[in-house]
């Protein structure tokens, strides 16, 4: 089961798990200094930029999913 959903908020993901800036950063999505990254949530942010929203959940999942 996903830890991160396209329902999770990207500052409360980033927060919680910060190594997933670069995923954001691979996707092309600087959502971190955004201001609506505030109060979108990933999908809203990945569907705002025309992104794979399946595809970018199942990398940020496959990335907190790693030994540190």
């Amino acid at each position: 089961m996903p830890v991160i959903t396209k329902d999770t908020g990207i500052i409360e993901a980033v927060q919680k798990y910060p190594q997933i800036i670069e995923i954001f950063q691979a996707y092309g999505l600087g959502c971190i200094g955004c201001m609506a990254a505030h109060f979108e949530t990933i999908g809203q942010g990945a569907g705002a930029h025309g992104i794979d929203v399946d595809a970018l959940i199942a990398d940020l999942n496959e990335c907190i999913s790693q030994p540190k």
